[in-house]
């Protein structure tokens, strides 16, 4: 009789795990062959001088993953297990080109344009809206809910962005999702013959990797002009789809004006089923004057599909996103998708559905639109300060960046090596630079975000900069 060795110091739970790997590791090892009936749980309770109770619960356990059978008045045998076809090597470590390293930020300050001021985010009455959720809509919180999101939800949607964008749509021609990349992924699969993408340059790398890597869509740089999307390029370019941010051109910040605008819906109506794709992706910031109405709101032929997220301003983790759909499109997405989940998390649906309805929302953004730009135009005079003649500011007041151009003799790569070294989280333009053709000579062109940076680090924070262009 083949004895197992257990520890019973531990506790009685543990011992029960000890028995079943100390028979699982005997099994598989072909110590205990195939049909060999195993100790009772009554004598091998005495010989290890445990409970019954204990042995029967490693012998469930082992009964439960296959590893043994039982036979009714006879007991438990050992289950005939096929062998593994392969040993064990040592390629099969985890090889350490495709480890992780955990960041450290401790020391680090940041110019980043990718986040939001989390300090500022009312978590308090977010969290009153999310028990409101659950107790209003607690039935809804049980099921799958619709695959462009919930109605009521959507509808608070659709008005809140026909009052702050003028965008004309109804709760049904919005979907939601947990952002914006599944949003054209979608978009895109619902054209059946090749499809041709349009956007700017510079512009978003996830986007342009998306369509290029990842759909495998032939996709078409436009170049920007003082106005925004290159107008003849736009037009060579004989694309279905133009994806363009002209309310605050994506890293740029051009305002498009009205003229390109009514370019842009003219050049849509040339072609059948041609559309142009608005990223508003942080309408929300706009200073010194009101806001720009949205694209979407001069459309008379539903040719724009507007995009929105709540990304910038609210929290980039919450994932929430949409987009409004023309109705002959809206038919082909309702046909297509009519049988897929929801990505989004409902309860935070529901809680910013209750965000918005309460008024809470629009108090948020008035709150941070006045905290943003006072840090905004700290940020840009001690930039002016520092800097002097050697740095240009494209000051145009909307958003959550800007762009500033520095006089240096150093590459692009460089300056990235340099900011890693003095812990300045920065971005150049060559990031988002989609064709690798960025201009160097003798200057360098950096994309200055300020909602997440703190008002009392924008002075460190743009020492060192210039430690990083003086070095």
């Amino acid at each position: 009789m083949i004895l197992i060795n257990i520890d019973k110091s531990q506790s009685a739970s543990y011992l029960y795990q000890q028995i079943y790997k100390e028979f699982k590791n005997k099994i598989l090892d072909r110590t205990y062959k195939a049909h060999e009936k195993l100790p009772t749980k009554r004598t091998l309770s005495e010989q290890l001088g445990i409970s019954i109770n204990t042995v029967t619960n490693a012998y469930e356990q082992l009964l439960a993953e296959g590893y043994i059978y039982t036979i009714e008045r006879s007991g438990y045998y050992v289950e005939e297990i096929a062998q593994f076809s392969t040993t064990k090597n040592a390629n099969d470590d985890f090889p350490s080109y495709l480890r992780e390293k955990g960041k450290n930020r401790s020391g680090s300050v940041s110019l980043s344009h990718m986040t939001a001021d989390i300090d500022e985010f009312p978590f308090q009455d977010w969290l009153k809206c999310e028990k409101e959720a659950i107790k209003q809509f607690s039935e809804e919180l049980s099921e799958i809910g619709h695959p462009q999101g919930p109605y009521e939800v959507r509808k608070t949607i659709a008005k809140f962005i026909a009052l702050s964008r003028g965008v004309k749509c109804e709760p049904e021609q919005i979907v939601i999702s947990s952002g914006t990349q599944p949003l054209v992924k979608q978009l895109m699969s619902l054209t059946v013959d090749t499809t041709t993408v349009a956007m700017e340059s510079p512009g978003y790398p996830r986007i342009y990797s998306m369509l290029t890597n990842h759909i495998q869509l032939d996709t078409k740089l436009i170049p920007l002009d003082e106005h925004g999307a290159n107008i003849e390029a736009v037009d060579q370019s004989k694309a279905d789809f133009l994806f363009v941010t002209p309310s605050h051109q994506f890293p740029s910040g051009k305002i498009m004006p009205i003229s390109r605008r009514i370019e842009l819906l003219n050049w849509a109506l040339k072609k059948e089923n041609r559309y142009i794709i608005e990223d508003d992706y942080d309408s929300e910031f706009k200073y010194q004057t009101d806001n720009i109405p949205s694209l979407q709101s001069l459309d008379h032929h539903q040719r724009v599909i507007y995009f929105g997220s709540f990304s910038k301003s609210l929290l980039p983790t919450l994932r929430i996103s949409y987009m409004v759909l023309p109705i002959n499109l809206l038919k082909i997405y309702r046909e297509k998708f009519s049988d897929l989940i929801n990505y989004t998390n409902t309860l935070s649906l529901y809680t910013l559905h209750h965000f918005i309805q309460s008024g809470m929302y629009e108090r948020h953004i008035k709150k941070m639109t006045q905290h943003y730009e006072k840090k905004r135009n700290l940020l840009i005079q001690t930039l002016k300060n520092t800097f002097k003649d050697t740095c240009t500011i494209n000051d145009i007041p909307a958003g959550l960046h800007f762009t500033a151009r520095f006089v240096t003799d150093k590459s692009y790569e460089e300056i990235e090596r340099l900011a890693e070294e003095v812990k300045l989280e920065i971005y150049t333009l060559k990031r988002f630079s989609l064709n690798d053709e960025y201009k160097q000579s003798k200057n360098i062109e950096l994309i200055i975000g300020f909602a997440n940076t703190k008002t009392d680090e924008i002075k460190e924070a743009i020492n060192r900069l210039q430690q990083i262009f003086t070095a």
